[in-house]
């Protein structure tokens, strides 16, 4: 039977949901604490290979974009009793450790990754001053090896944006290990979520 509910993810022109969470700083953060005019949130972790091997492009497109209205917030909602470098402290050491620039969020309840739809780390949404959906996908198509990629879905979303246009191409598949819900099988997923496109 084909199911007839919402899909999984977010769909393009939805409100971000709202959250007040914890982050690696010290502080708690909700989504109107983000004033720049485009917002990217990304789901992401400590551990996953697709993560550690593409935060250094996801480090420069925060550095690139940053003076032009784009904020970069990370959130981390996979559960630390699947892997337990995953938990708030390991988020903490590996802030401190890389310097990233962006503010890092721990959905501990994983309740954020669900009101998204977070399928991967990372996965990425671009929100517009309006707070309205305008991206969801991947950043770059080699994630593991960001020396690699072929492709620049989210710069070149960010440059439809900033230059006044509707994204082009406004859906992509992320690519990574899938959210580690707690409780469940590592490789579990939703049986509502599935690729995007």
């Amino acid at each position: 039977m084909v199911s007839m509910s919402q899909p999984f993810t977010l769909p393009i022109g939805a409100k971000a949901p709202d959250f007040r969470l914890p982050a690696t700083d010290g502080n708690s953060y909700s989504l109107a604490d983000f004033q720049s005019p485009i917002l990217v949130i990304s789901f992401t972790c400590n551990h996953c290979p697709y993560v550690t091997g593409s935060d250094e492009n996801t480090r420069k497109i925060a550095e690139d974009y940053a003076d032009k209205g784009v904020e970069v917030v990370a959130i981390n909602s996979n559960s630390a009793n699947t892997y337990e470098a995953d938990d708030f402290p390991h988020m903490v050491q590996r802030m401190d450790e890389y310097g990233f620039p962006w503010t890092y969020l721990h959905d501990e309840s994983q309740e954020v990754a669900m009101a998204y739809g977070a399928l991967r780390t990372p996965h990425f949404f671009v929100f517009d001053a309006k707070r309205e959906l305008v991206y969801t996908g991947r950043a770059i198509d080699t994630p593991r090896d960001h020396t690699q990629s072929s492709t620049t879905e989210l710069r070149d979303a960010l440059e439809d944006l900033i230059s006044g246009h509707s994204v082009q191409v406004p859906i992509t598949n992320p690519i990574g290990c899938n959210v580690k819900w707690d409780g469940k099988d590592a490789h579990w997923m939703p049986a509502e979520a599935c690729d995007l496109v």
